[in-house]
């Protein structure tokens, strides 16, 4: 009986051991002072011992999770918060207390598992108060198994997976004793409002965590107690169980009632291991035809895609191919614009070059013959005054003069018109 247990091997590194003569003393109900005698034994003890939290602590290890909740049971009448903190000091300081006075259990979260581990070995049947204190492991509400899980799923991924519903504090993929996955895993959120969302989600669709397409089952996990079990000291003890315990354990006679229907419920269990292997196979089949079924259709996809995705880059081509003819078509168009519009520039210029060299000629040809006339009409009428001159004055005219009629004599007409002569004589001077 769990009573009656010496020193637990898991304590022996976790402080001193408790001697094992301490229930007997416990279980003396006379001696034992009802005013807090045991409760202030148990004080002194933990308030002499001191723990190196430091020591407990995993590297990259959470802390205050829901694995480190320990359930605290009958608990005395009028227990108050600050005793249980003080109860539970050694262990490090606590991030939650939660006491039913009414139903005298509580709960408390420690730091770390490790810790949590050390104060249930060591608290666990401990008198307080008069009581003997119950110290278990809560039970978590927000803990899910994951089955069908993929073959390369690892604890990182399975965590990464399922923290799209809420934050996680444990992943943990099953493996065997040779470390081979089982398909099988434990997630585990902070609270519950988002187990409840993976349970829906994964209920409603189909969640898929690798390439290949076979969807996750998630069903809220079972909590099971394997540390402690089932004690003999908690087992209701009423009518039912007096007559099953009438009878020590024992293999039955043949030839005995007992035997015939031991039998006859040991065929049943054979038969009924039978249907599950026969049931297990016809799934493994189903399973196998799915995966060949699903590698053939994941092929023939593959190929439509391919070629829809052959078909694209051609139409993708002749887009291009069209985008650079109409690139082309603009570029010579605008080599054409720009030609022609240099070609109109150099004929306007070369027209307004031929109109001013036009105008210059003009303008020259205008100015200089008048100018020129107008001095040759000049110099003929000063060489006539100079003649009338002479004639008055009775001076003969100088040899190689040229000879001008005297006044009055009648003027011989000239051959050639005035017009005429200035034409020849601006010709000569433009030779």
């Amino acid at each position: 009986m769990q009573g009656n247990r010496g020193p637990r091997p898991d304590q022996q590194n976790h402080g001193p051991l408790r001697p094992p003569h301490m229930h007997e003393h416990q279980k003396q109900g006379p001696n034992a002072n009802s005013n807090g005698q045991h409760a202030e034994t148990s004080d002194q003890k933990n308030s002499g011992l001191t723990i190196d939290l430091q020591n407990f602590r995993k590297p990259g290890e959470k802390v205050y999770t829901q694995r480190s909740r320990l359930f605290v049971g009958n608990l005395p009448a009028g227990v108050t918060e600050e005793e249980i903190e003080k109860l539970f000091s050694k262990y490090g300081k606590p991030s939650e207390i939660f006491i039913n006075k009414e139903r005298s259990f509580g709960f408390i979260r420690l730091e770390t598992k490790t810790m949590a581990e050390i104060a249930k070995a060591e608290l666990d049947d401990t008198p307080f108060r008069g009581r003997q204190l119950r110290v278990r492991f809560a039970t978590h509400g927000a803990a899910l198994t994951v089955k069908n899980l993929p073959q390369f799923i690892s604890n990182e991924l399975l965590e990464e997976a399922f923290s799209i519903f809420g934050q996680v504090e444990r992943a943990i993929v099953i493996v065997d004793d040779r470390g081979r996955p089982t398909g099988k895993g434990i997630v585990e959120f902070t609270a519950k409002p988002a187990a409840r969302k993976a349970l829906d989600r994964c209920a409603d669709g189909a969640f898929l965590l690798t390439a290949f397409p076979r969807p996750v089952t998630v069903e809220p996990m079972e909590q099971c107690d394997e540390d402690e079990g089932l004690p003999e000291k908690v087992i209701n003890k009423n009518q039912h169980f007096h007559k099953e315990r009438e009878q020590p354990p024992r293999f039955a006679q043949p030839g005995t009632f007992e035997y015939e229907y031991a039998m006859r419920w040991k065929a049943l269990i054979d038969m009924e291991k039978q249907q599950y292997e026969q049931v297990e196979r016809n799934i493994k089949d189903a399973k196998e035809k799915l995966e060949a079924e699903m590698e053939a259709a994941r092929h023939e996809h593959q190929v439509m895609m391919m070629r829809q995705d052959l078909i694209r880059r051609q139409e993708e081509l002749r887009r291009m191919e069209e985008l650079h003819n109409q690139e082309l078509q603009k570029r010579k168009q605008m080599e054409l614009r720009q030609e022609e519009e240099r070609r109109r520039r150099e004929d306007d210029m070369r027209m307004q070059h031929e109109d001013m060299m036009r105008r210059q000629q003009e303008g020259f040809k205008g100015s200089f013959p008048e100018s020129r006339e107008q001095e040759i009409r000049m110099h003929m009428a000063g060489q006539g005054m100079g003649m009338n001159r002479n004639a008055i004055g009775g001076n003969a005219a100088p040899p190689g003069a040229p000879n001008i009629p005297p006044e009055g004599a009648p003027l011989m007409v000239m051959s050639q018109s005035p017009q005429s002569s200035i034409s020849q004589t601006f010709e000569s001077l433009c030779r």
